[in-house]
Parts: C-alpha cells; structure tokens; sequence
C-alpha cells in the first residue's frame, strides 16, 4: 500500500529538518528548505525508483535543495552552533547540562573547519545516523569511498579539535 504524502511527511519531516538545520543554523532557512525538499519530493515521486529508502531518497533531495540554495546565495560555509540551539534534555544537573553544551559547541566549531567532504559525511553517518550504503546512495560516492572519507574526516576532526584546546599530541 501506497503512503500519502500526509504521512510520508509526518514521518520523515523531522529527520530531513534536522539534517538540513545542521547545515544552515538558521530556524526559518531549514523549516523553507525543508519545505523544498517535500516539495521537490512530492512533485517528482515518480523519479523514486527504491534503488534506496524513501528516508534515504528524502536527505539525497534535502541535500541537493540545501546546495542549491547554497549556490544561489554563494554562501557555502558552516556557522558556529550558538549555546541557545544547543538543547540537551537529558541532562541531569545545570552543570552537566553547561558542560555538554560547551563541549558541543567546541566539536561543531571544529566541524565547521574542516573540508566540505568531511563535513558532509560526518553529518550523515554521526549526526544523521544514515548507514555507510546510505550515505553512500545521499552523496554519489561508493561505499568504499564513505568508509574512507570516513575514517580521513575523523583524524581531521580529532586533529582540529586538539588544535582548538591547544594541543597537538595524542
């Protein structure tokens, strides 16, 4: 049986808005381009030929929505999470909770600093939680190439990290 796009949409929209905000970091931008991308999604439907899932389908055309409202505006950068979006529930004290949020903010802003490669398939496959395959269908790559770029991204991150506190041993 045949999803409406109602439900296809109440299912899917906070994952994709998710994956988008974490590239724009701007509230009204990603619920737009998320917008966009049900849109693209819904009037192309018959292009989905489920060489993968429809959530894999749905962030390879979030991706592309927010790359081409990122050529258009020539603003392909990452800003830095502010303290005020990073919200962490499951914190047990103010303390905890201020911790958390610093230690988040320093690993975005190191994020924000590497190659656009890296960045991307740290959020996918880290942040998004897609599977190497799918992440591989999102980005055009092969497997072999996510794995890689992967294991590259992570020395990069864990580079830039320790650069950022000062360090550079370990």
């Amino acid at each position: 049986m045949e999803q409406s796009n109602e439900s296809i949409y109440l299912e899917h929209s906070d994952r994709i808005y998710r994956y988008i905000f974490l590239q724009v970091r701007q509230k009204e931008l990603a619920e737009d381009l998320t917008q966009e991308t049900f849109y693209r999604a819904f009037n192309n439907r018959q292009s989905f030929k489920q060489q993968a899932s429809l959530s894999t389908w749905l962030l390879k055309i979030a991706r592309n929505a927010t790359y081409d409202y990122f050529r258009r505006k020539r603003i392909i950068q990452f800003l830095s999470f502010g303290k005020e979006e990073i919200v962490d529930t499951r914190s047990s004290s103010p303390e905890d909770e201020l911790i958390r949020n610093d230690e988040t903010e320093r690993l975005y802003r190191a994020l924000a600093n590497l190659k656009k490669d890296y960045r991307d398939v740290l959020l996918l496959r880290k942040i998004n939680e897609s599977s190497i395959k799918e992440t591989a269908y999102i980005l055009g790559w092969t497997e072999t190439k996510v794995k890689s770029t992967m294991a590259r991204a992570f020395a990069a991150l864990k580079k830039e990290m320790l650069e950022r506190e000062g360090r550079t041993d370990e």
